[in-house]
């Protein structure tokens, strides 16, 4: 709740939700498993957690976690022990149901957030995406290049029998075909797009061309039809273009196609919180092996991220630029003092002319 007090609200304020995974030896650390890890972007023996990041225009911290525990955890009450797991915690959960439990935790504790965002894990798992509408969360959800989708409100009907033999249809399906979301982007027109300059970044301004749609979608499970507004993000890359799909619940009449283009690629700030948590702050250095010590750690690294979040926003009038890694190695000067102060000032107003001269190079190759 207390990074929510210190981001600045400047624009709309976004939760953003994401997994990420730290690479271990050995079966005794608490949650480690067989199991795919982004951070190596493949399965390996590892720990996996569910987080989240606060970010508001081009500032973020993380502020929540939730450990994944894998289902052969979860079935062996010794081990479970061994490592201090709560009894109330040996439930097997989903990563979208951790999301879920984490959205739920930062409504409970105040925390003051516009949209949430998440990868398409999270964004096809309509059990989740139905939770955030409960809970009256606008959402902002990658989806597969796959997903299937209705440009007209179909109806769900049992279909006719066809001829004498087989069985006599008693499912119910919809009354028009459905298409993927990428083979309906590949038909449409330029003038179906519409060039946005998004946000800020370390290369200029990040402009794309974006599309909206108001599609459908059918929830098999419940046999219900869901009205979507479908976001389509293309940048233009040596290879071709580079496609983001998106479905988000809300009302075109409330936000501009600015903003929708804002919280669509904000999803951006957890993986640079990622970063910054585990190059800079040690998220994935310590080695812990039971339940409450893997808590205190990350609870400790939110805490510090906050502090280095209040530290960038204090410095930004006179140090726009200024890095966790600059925070990180003036604190260090400061307990050890293995150069002068004026020396540790020139090395990082140099970073700083150096980061600066690289975003001014880019902005003069847009314009």
């Amino acid at each position: 709740m207390y990074t929510s007090r210190v981001l600045p609200k400047r624009k709309l304020t976004g939760l953003i939700l994401d997994e990420t995974g730290v690479v271990k030896k050995g079966n005794e650390s608490v949650g480690v498993g067989w199991q795919y890890c982004g951070n190596v972007g493949k399965s390996a023996n590892s720990q996996v957690a569910v987080m989240a990041c606060l970010c508001n225009g081009d500032f973020a911290s993380l502020v929540d976690a939730q450990l994944y525990l894998p289902q052969d955890w979860i079935n062996d009450p010794v081990r479970c022990d061994k490592v201090g797991i709560p009894k109330d915690r040996r439930v097997f959960k989903t990563k979208p149901e951790l999301a879920t439990q984490i959205v739920e935790n930062q409504i409970k504790i105040g925390a003051d957030f516009d949209f949430v965002g998440a990868d398409g894990l999270y964004g096809n798992d309509l059990a989740f995406v139905n939770q955030l509408e409960d809970l009256g969360c606008v959402y902002m959800l990658d989806i597969h290049k796959d997903q299937r989708i209705f440009l007209e409100k179909p109806t769900l009907e049992i279909p006719p029998k066809k001829g004498k033999k087989g069985r006599t249809p008693f499912l119910v399906k919809p009354d028009r075909e459905s298409t993927r979301v990428d083979i309906y982007c590949g038909r449409l027109k330029r003038s179906d797009w519409q060039r946005i300059n998004v946000r800020n970044s370390t290369k200029g301004k990040l402009k794309a061309d974006f599309h909206f749609a108001k599609v459908y979608i059918w929830d098999q499970q419940y046999d219900q039809i869901s009205l979507r507004l479908l976001v389509i993000r293309r940048i233009k890359t040596r290879k071709g273009y580079d496609l983001k799909y998106s479905f988000t619940n809300a009302n075109l009449d409330q936000y501009t196609h600015q903003g929708l283009a804002y919280m669509q690629t904000q999803r951006y700030f957890v993986e640079q919180c990622f970063k910054e948590s585990k190059q800079v702050l040690g998220l994935s250095q310590f080695q812990t092996r039971k339940w409450a010590a893997w808590e205190h750690q990350v609870a400790i690294n939110i805490m510090t991220a906050c502090f280095i979040l209040k530290e960038k926003l204090l410095c930004f009038n006179d140090i726009p630029l200024l890095t966790a890694w600059d925070i990180r190695e003036w604190i260090c000067f400061k307990l050890s003092k293995p150069i002068s102060q004026e020396q540790m000032i020139e090395r990082i107003s140099f970073r700083h002319l150096k980061r600066q001269l690289d975003i001014n190079r880019c902005y003069e190759k847009q314009f």
